[in-house]
């Protein structure tokens, strides 16, 4: 079955980081609410940047320090604010795409000294099993002409060219690092390759 989303809803989102509007989309192989928190005109414009966020439930709703993405996710949206245009995709993939559970017993299986990845693995899953199809096709019903990636991961990069996406920069968002996200972070930069300059330093 191909592929296909729809835009059912979209309404005005007024935020800390400014106003945005809120598409809401359905897609026909899984019944999850991916959703594009868009501002300004994007359609038929170059370098719009773009922040493609997989959910975490723990990191953008709880604060944890476990991890750096609620802080990636404000930062997204602060950066998109402050140039007056831009769209967040946030997909509904906790965990790396293993879902909430998972990733909550992965947690206790790094508290006993795995990284992020042997825990994924251990557990039968891959180290990451993101998806960013119906990023794609969001972004291209948004019509951008070409964007500059809000990432440090090259991966993303990698999809979304892959999926037809003109991806001509990238905006680096790294966060703060503290005694919870640092071994977090360094196995990000050592064994996923991300662009992070992390070392022993601690806030």
């Amino acid at each position: 079955m191909k592929l296909s989303i729809e835009d059912l809803v979209q309404t005005r989102i007024p935020t800390q980081h400014g106003e945005f509007t809120l598409h809401y989309y359905s897609n026909n192989l899984d019944e999850k609410e991916h959703i594009a928190l868009v501002k300004g005109a994007v359609a038929d414009q170059d370098n719009v940047p773009v922040r493609i966020h997989s959910e975490c439930f723990t990191g953008d709703v709880l604060g944890s320090r476990r991890c750096d993405c609620g802080e990636q996710l404000d930062m997204a949206l602060d950066i998109i604010n402050r140039h007056g245009c831009g769209i967040l995709v946030y997909l509904r993939q906790e965990g790396r795409g293993i879902g909430l559970l998972k990733k909550l017993q992965a947690y206790n299986l790094q508290d006993q000294g795995l990284d992020t990845i042997d825990a994924n693995l251990s557990l039968g899953h891959l180290a990451d099993e993101r998806q960013y199809d119906v990023a794609g096709l969001i972004l291209q019903s948004l019509k951008v002409s070409s964007i500059a990636l809000i990432t440090n991961n090259p991966q993303k990069i990698d999809e979304l060219t892959r999926l037809g996406i003109d991806v001509k920069n990238r905006i680096a968002i790294e966060t703060s690092i503290n005694a919870d996200n640092l071994d977090y972070l360094k196995t990000k930069a050592e064994r996923m390759h991300h662009l992070l300059s992390v070392n022993d330093e601690q806030d």
